[in-house]
């Protein structure tokens, strides 16, 4: 049975994201698993005097009611889902980078800024995120499960079909694991797939492609074809999911940002590098992650 594993630090951001993971999981029939990492108290030196009496103690009571809390309200919400919860003593990020090892799909909270400005993400998702080799979302404080959803104009709170899956593709380094991630994701939910390629004339042609309105359509025609061409076989083996193609020019993330607005959930890539330190995401899924409306999907990728 996969794993889908969430971080649990008590925000409002992780408690959204822990009712996406849940969902998210009774529609995978997956196991959910609760974390908290439970850093550790400053030491002696740092803090240049003793802890309070029973602060250790306190704070893993604090985090032992709060997977109780969170476990049983998920239980009630979703009858038949398999939960578990554990804490740990090491450093958030070490501790959801091991977790996410062993996981299909890791989730993480963001604190949200709005339905239009996105994202502000926090020093610890962007860590994980830019580390970790597993699929990474991140969900907004805001959300909730009918945003996903078309609007419901009847009035009498019906639920609604799934809102598209919106996926950014590079047709330069297209990505297998990005692309099934996303047709997946639009499987399961029954929805459409929206797959946007942002293009750019004249870093191919120069200045010639923004005088020569020929060149610039026979460029774009291209592009469209190889947009298609990628997602041939794809579509022969989801036959079931609704794809939509843009080839838009211009930078893709603004396109993408834009799309967010009427998305179920936004599916970018992350190029996986071999760096001794530290850990990179690109541009396009740099501005996603922070200006997207509806929860984010990285999908780590060769």
């Amino acid at each position: 049975m996969p794993t889908i594993t969430v971080g649990l630090d008590g925000s409002s951001a992780s408690l959204a994201a822990a009712d996406w993971a849940a969902r998210e999981a009774a529609q995978r029939e997956a196991l959910l698993c609760l974390v908290h990492a439970e850093d550790p108290l400053p030491s002696y030196s740092s803090l240049g005097s003793v802890p309070a009496p029973g602060a250790i103690d306190a704070q893993h009571q604090w985090a032992a009611d709060l997977l109780l809390k969170t476990e049983a309200r998920l239980a009630t919400r979703h009858p038949g889902l398999r939960i578990t919860a554990r804490q740990t003593g090491e450093q958030a990020v070490p501790a959801l980078l091991a977790a996410a090892e062993d996981s299909a799909l890791l989730v993480l909270g963001s604190r949200g800024l709005g339905t239009v400005a996105g994202f502000l993400v926090g020093s610890v998702a962007q860590a994980v995120v830019a580390r970790t080799v597993r699929p990474v979302v991140l969900v907004r404080a805001a959300e909730r499960a009918e945003d996903e959803h078309l609007p419901d104009a009847s009035g009498v709170g019906a639920t609604t079909p799934y809102r598209d899956v919106v996926l950014g593709l590079d047709l330069e380094q297209p990505s297998d694991a990005v692309i099934e991630f996303a047709f997946r994701a639009a499987q399961q939910r029954a929805a459409g797939l929206r797959v946007i390629h942002g293009w750019n004339p004249a870093a191919v042609y120069g200045y010639a492609a923004a005088v020569d309105a020929g060149l610039n359509e026979e460029l774009a025609e291209e592009t469209r074809t190889g947009l298609s061409d990628v997602l041939r076989p794809w579509k022969d083996r989801f036959p079931g999911v609704k794809v939509h193609e843009q080839a838009v020019i211009g930078g893709a993330g603004r396109h993408l940002v834009h799309a967010s607005r009427d998305a179920a959930l936004v599916v970018v890539g992350r190029k996986n590098r071999r760096a001794a330190v530290g850990g990179h995401v690109g541009p396009v899924t740099h501005a996603v992650l922070q200006h997207a409306s509806a929860p984010v999907a990285v999908v780590p990728h060769d």
